[in-house]
């Protein structure tokens, strides 16, 4: 019960800290989508089916807050919740810099899907977009996973963090 509050005041708070706080930390007006990075923290930490349920969650509450597609933003969170859970169960540690180079990769394959999903862009918009907007918001949201993520490490002793003993 504890886990479902927490995770329910914990999307119910990304939409105000999306809209009110992260216009003040863009970097040439490209904000980090903390719903991407959430999801995937929350797979990395508690496993691929929370972090699916939780993403689409988050995707659902940003989609209502949204001028975009109305299913969009709902599968690429709840699919990059589902993607970190399953290669923290595949690799033996997750580090900040494993974690950024997968949401680099989940936030790509979503920008690349926001663009090609636009109906009237020509060719030369979707290069624009995606040379401008997707790979600088990509490698933003990478270094807001790993800072996330470092800081995770060191403030909680959480079992997933270290590496198991296999052998003994």
């Amino acid at each position: 019960m504890k886990k479902f509050l927490l995770y329910g005041g914990l999307v119910l708070l990304l939409v105000p800290v999306q809209t009110t706080l992260l216009p003040h930390v863009a970097i040439w007006d490209i904000k980090p989508d903390l719903g991407l990075v959430v999801a995937a923290l929350i797979g990395v930490l508690a496993g691929e089916l929370e972090g699916l349920l939780v993403g689409l969650a988050i995707g659902w509450i940003l989609n209502l807050y949204s001028a975009g597609d109305l299913w969009l933003n709902l599968v690429t969170t709840g699919g990059a919740g589902l993607f970190a859970g399953l290669l923290a169960r595949q690799v033996a540690e997750i580090t900040p810099t494993i974690l950024s180079g997968g949401l680099l990769l989940l936030s790509l394959a979503g920008g690349l899907v926001a663009v090609l999903s636009m109906k009237h862009a020509t060719v030369g918009e979707s290069l624009w977009l995606m040379q401008f907007v997707v790979i600088p918001q990509a490698c933003f949201d990478a270094v807001v996973g790993a800072g996330l993520l470092w800081l995770l490490e060191r403030r909680f002793a959480v079992p997933r963090f270290g590496m198991l003993d296999r052998y003994s």
